[in-house]
């Protein structure tokens, strides 16, 4: 029997799991708008690393709908974030790793969904493999990235540090020094 070839973005997930398909490759991060505007551009002397990825499909048991196409999809890269301690850029490798299952009908995928650890989606027509894996490297980014250990110092007054004296300048200087004055001993 002949291989059939599949191809990532008009992915007939159906046939590509009954087939026990594998795909792997490579897409450019221009490939990837959503990914591309959620993260910090390089430095100007390096370029966007790609994104790898693989998919291997298969028809497995899903608890309460029997046997259904799935796919395990893994994606990785590196991608540039804002440190939120110090505000710095950071390098942060990012994988993605996980299981979906396609079932008929979105009101089927979404009760599945909330009983089940692995992800239910409906099953479509067709699959655009690229959105798919640029979703999942989008919910695997850290809601608040910051390093392990901030590469500069942190500006005085951000850690650990007293609000400064009232002045004698600030408008109710005068009024704290007459209520502390006017209390008894």
């Amino acid at each position: 029997m002949a291989s059939r070839e599949f191809d990532p973005r008009r992915l007939d997930v159906a046939a590509f799991a009954a087939a026990a398909g594998e795909l792997a490759g490579e897409f450019a991060a221009e490939a990837l708008p959503r990914l591309r505007s959620a993260t910090l551009a390089p430095a100007a002397d390096s370029p966007r690393p790609g994104v790898r990825w693989q998919i291997d499909g298969e028809r497995r048991l899903l608890a309460g709908a029997g046997v259904q196409p799935s796919l395990w999809v893994t994606a990785s890269t590196e991608v540039s974030l804002e440190c939120q301690r110090c505000l710095q850029p950071m390098r942060l490798p990012l994988r993605a790793e996980r299981r979906i299952f396609f079932v008929d009908g979105e009101d089927t995928a979404a009760a599945l969904d909330a009983e089940n650890d692995d992800d239910v989606l409906a099953l479509t027509p067709v699959l655009d493999l690229p959105a798919l894996i640029e979703d999942e490297l989008l919910l695997a980014l850290p809601l608040v990235p910051r390093h392990e250990v901030c590469p500069q110092p942190l500006p005085l007054g951000l850690v650990g540090e007293d609000p400064p004296a009232a002045s004698a300048d600030h408008p109710f200087a005068a009024l704290a020094a007459l209520k502390q004055g006017s209390r008894p001993n």
